[in-house]
């Protein structure tokens, strides 16, 4: 009996860990450009022949970052940069000098960074073969500008949006109040290639869930967040949902009181946007649940584990099946009733 017990824990014990092993990948190389050092050393004076340069060494980004991320118009008139839009961009270069010089201490170099993010992208290769590996830019543009972005040809890294949870430009009050210190605490170096990898999940799986009934939008969002947990095997839980410590481990020893919680207050089919918004989307807590611990979103955290148990029993399911079964179908078949 006790040689069969002990042959059982090691079967376990196997399939445990074959289940949690990252799949054999092939590396990949990506190029990294610093756009934003060439962009702020740029002589204002002659903007015409700056223009040019930087519309040379990236054809593509260039005129995206312009019309797209500084909403700068890049228009000529008579051989000469619009007015307004040479005015608005040598404001946008004297204005945020201080900011560049101060990123570009914190980031001599992308080196752990890149290797990071092509680390994920050897990951979307294996489960995506036909994805195109984009290459790396980073750049530095106005704090309302997104952090990353991501076209067919690059992806774009905003390092003002990565300066460091205690850049003292984040206290500021006016800049608090479009990120809040629980929105800006991610704001570092270690959540780029997490935030990089959640845009190509959402550029693979892009959520359509808008309108569906709350339990279906939970597990739609959840599905992105499993997709993205594949693209960063090994990286922790809270990294990927962007909770604190506290708050993972409150939802996790939580788990069953906030499913109870969600059911006994709300019909988990409801459309009613309010009910929806306060489980779903970035927030300082749940609203009735214990603020400090409960965090906001909950709902897709609530959907990322009803897809893991679905996939737990459908484990002969592929990655790409996973995400194409419907939600109902995951929600029924998970058969989700945590304690």
């Amino acid at each position: 009996m006790r040689v069969i017990f002990v042959i059982f824990l090691f079967i376990l014990f196997a399939s445990c860990n074959q289940k949690n092993k990252a799949p054999e990948v092939t590396k990949v190389d990506m190029q990294l450009k610093r756009f934003e050092q060439q962009f702020f050393t740029m002589d204002t004076a002659n903007l015409l022949d700056g223009f040019q340069k930087l519309g040379s060494a990236y054809p593509q980004f260039f005129p995206f970052f312009m019309n797209r991320i500084l909403n700068i118009p890049l228009r000529m008139e008579n051989g000469q940069i619009e007015p307004q839009a040479a005015f608005a961009f040598k404001q946008i270069i004297a204005g945020y000098k201080p900011v560049f010089d101060s990123i570009q201490l914190k980031y001599k170099t992308l080196d752990d960074t890149k290797a990071a993010i092509e680390k994920g992208f050897s990951y979307v290769k294996h489960y995506y073969p036909a994805y195109q590996v984009p290459e790396l830019i980073s750049y530095i543009a106005t704090f309302d500008a997104p952090g990353i972005v991501l076209t067919p040809q690059y992806l774009g890294i905003g390092l003002h949006q990565f300066a460091g949870k205690n850049f003292s430009i984040y206290q500021d009050p006016q800049l608090v109040e479009v990120y809040p210190v629980y929105i800006s605490r991610r704001f570092d170096k270690e959540f780029i290639p997490v935030s990089a990898m959640k845009a190509v999940a959402d550029d693979i799986y892009p959520d359509s869930s808008m309108g569906r009934p709350l339990i279906e939008q939970m597990i739609e969002k959840g599905k992105q967040w499993y997709l993205a947990a594949h693209f960063l095997h090994g990286t922790h839980d809270s990294m990927i949902t962007g909770f604190t410590k506290k708050q993972l481990e409150w939802v996790q020893s939580n788990e069953g009181n906030v499913w109870g919680f969600l059911n006994s207050n709300h019909d988990v089919y409801t459309i009613d946007p309010a009910v929806i918004q306060d489980y779903i989307g970035e927030a300082p807590f749940t609203r009735g649940m214990p603020e400090g611990y409960a965090p906001g979103n909950i709902g897709q955290w609530v959907g990322w584990k009803i897809v893991r148990q679905f996939a737990e029993k459908n484990n002969k399911l592929s990655l790409k099946e996973v995400l194409a079964t419907p939600a109902a179908t995951i929600f029924q078949e998970s058969r989700y009733k945590p304690k």
